[in-house]
């Protein structure tokens, strides 16, 4: 690439999870292209977490259906991009990055819905089982970014965030380095969810056994989730359930000892920030998006038909993937993680 780049857009509206898999592309092309300037368009609700992602000079928030991404046309136009680059691989991020009008746009050449028609640069994705984190990479690499030997997940660490962060902390009993374990109970497929009642046990088990604080998290819509395992808890829970906005997730999550967890959204932040993860895995595969990095737990149940990738259960015994999995082996994974933590800490 010979013409100057001072203007990237990364199209990456969504989810969560999968905007955390494109934060070590975005380090690598910031490396490659220190001088330019990078737009990333996302969608509204997660924008908050796009803001607080080092190296983004523009966060170009989309409203949802299709009269909220036609709107952004005209901005986006007008920036004059020198590349754009989609990491979603849809026909409506692929047909965004071909709206801007932009001469050099980059995808993968397997992505879905025709969106690789609106490519100039369409880069090949080898065969075999392939973290999307090391997939997004290879279109930095595609771009002559050098492959980093440590994917880097930099998150700024705002001063109103903390101040926030130690608000709502000390409300919650929580203040100073007291240690205390994290636990998403929710997921947005059902068949990602661990039973409510195996999530009690195991909160109730590390509760007692470990004297530490089980804190449930999650976002406003996951409250029934939360509320069905704290109803069938016999110690009592600390519940910020709606209480963290996503911006401030990673902040939150920096600061717990670990994280239980099905394969969701905070899972992949908690990795990003090095909290050890504890993570329930049934119909999706953890080689292709489990917690990123060394030193994560995950635990499932080996039956044939996984890993499926189904929102829906054929099997005799619905879920048995998860069901499996017993409290007494996240139990055990748990502290594993905490005594892992405790001798990290003292060195």
């Amino acid at each position: 690439m010979t013409e100057p780049v001072r203007r990237i857009l990364l199209i990456k509206p969504s989810s969560l999870g999968d905007i955390v898999h494109a934060m070590p592309t975005l380090a690598a092309l910031r490396e490659r292209f220190p001088q330019a300037e990078v737009t990333w368009l996302v969608k509204r609700q997660w924008a908050a977490l796009v803001d607080v992602i080092q190296g983004v000079d523009h966060v170009c928030a989309v409203e949802p259906g299709l009269a909220g991404w036609l709107g952004r046309v005209p901005d986006l136009r007008a920036a004059r991009f020198d590349l754009v680059v989609d990491l979603q691989g849809l026909f409506r991020s692929g047909a965004m990055a071909w709206l801007t009008g932009c001469g050099r746009r980059v995808g993968f050449a397997n992505a879905r819905e025709g969106s690789p028609y609106c490519y100039t640069r369409p880069v090949a994705v080898p065969g075999g089982a392939m973290h999307a984190v090391d997939r997004y990479l290879l279109v930095a690499e595609a771009l002559g970014a050098a492959r980093p030997a440590a994917p880097r997940f930099d998150f700024t660490d705002r001063p109103i965030d903390r101040e926030a962060l130690e608000s709502l902390l000390a409300a919650a009993g929580l203040a100073g380095s007291s240690r205390w374990i994290a636990m998403n109970v929710s997921a947005r497929w059902e068949t990602k969810r661990w039973p409510p009642q195996q999530f009690a046990e195991a909160a109730d088990r590390l509760a007692e056994a470990e004297g530490v604080p089980v804190v449930l998290i999650g976002g406003p819509a996951e409250r029934p989730e939360t509320q069905a395992v704290i109803a069938l808890m016999r110690t009592k829970a600390v519940d910020l359930t709606g209480q963290t906005p996503v911006g401030l997730l990673p902040g939150l999550l920096r600061r717990a000892a670990v994280l239980v967890t099905n394969d969701s959204g905070p899972m992949h932040i908690a990795a990003a920030v090095g909290t050890p993860v504890v993570a329930l895995f049934g119909p999706t595969d953890p080689v292709k998006t489990g917690p990123y990095g060394s030193g994560h737990v995950v635990l499932s149940n080996p039956v044939d038909c996984r890993p499926c990738f189904r929102r829906d259960c054929s099997r005799a015994v619905t879920l048995e993937c998860l069901t499996g999995v017993t409290a007494e082996q996240v139990v055990r994974a748990v502290q594993h993680q905490l005594g892992r933590s405790r001798t990290s800490g003292s060195s």
